[in-house]
């Protein structure tokens, strides 16, 4: 079967769309990232931003969220903002479960996200990374590339050291 095929990109719409997305990225979050950041951040930034909670208030506030399904089978989620800035789509999250990573679904997702972008008018994609996460280097594989970095006060005493990174439409 045709890669193209067995992938898909789901809304999130539901309740229970938003519980299994809150734990996905309770299951992603902590495989992926405690070596970068450690637990207590991890559980403070999976509550202020991909907690239940959270997601629904982002969904209110104009913002999609799409699982992605391998086979059937989903595997991990990302999340987009519209016009923030004007003229560009902001990647505010992927995540893809440690198993299913090395099957191009970041590449897929570029797709989709180029498609969603360019059905709206918008120019470019972005996104935020931390500096010390692996993904860098795949998203300068698949194009995209640094056009600036911060470090961002996100309470508690937790700070975010990203690259923002950004492709053209």
């Amino acid at each position: 079967m045709d890669k193209a095929k067995q992938v898909e990109f789901l809304p999130v719409r539901t309740e229970d769309d938003i519980s299994h997305t809150a734990a996905l990225a309770k299951e992603i979050w902590t495989e992926h990232y405690l070596p970068l950041l450690g637990q207590s951040q991890i559980d403070y930034m999976l509550d202020r931003f991909q907690s239940v909670r959270a997601i629904s208030e982002q969904l209110a506030e104009g913002k999609e969220y799409y699982f992605i399904c391998l086979c059937g089978e989903t595997v991990g989620y990302f999340a987009v903002d519209y016009d923030n800035p004007p003229g560009k789509l902001f990647l505010s999250k992927l995540y893809v479960r440690k198993d299913a990573r090395g099957n191009g679904l970041s590449r897929d997702v570029l797709g989709k996200l180029r498609e969603l972008a360019a059905a709206r008018g918008l120019h470019s994609v972005w996104l935020t990374v931390n500096k010390h996460n692996p993904s860098v280097e795949v998203y300068k594989r698949l194009g995209m590339r640094v056009v600036n970095s911060a470090v961002s006060d996100i309470g508690c005493g937790y700070v975010m050291d990203d690259y923002y990174m950004e492709i053209e439409v």
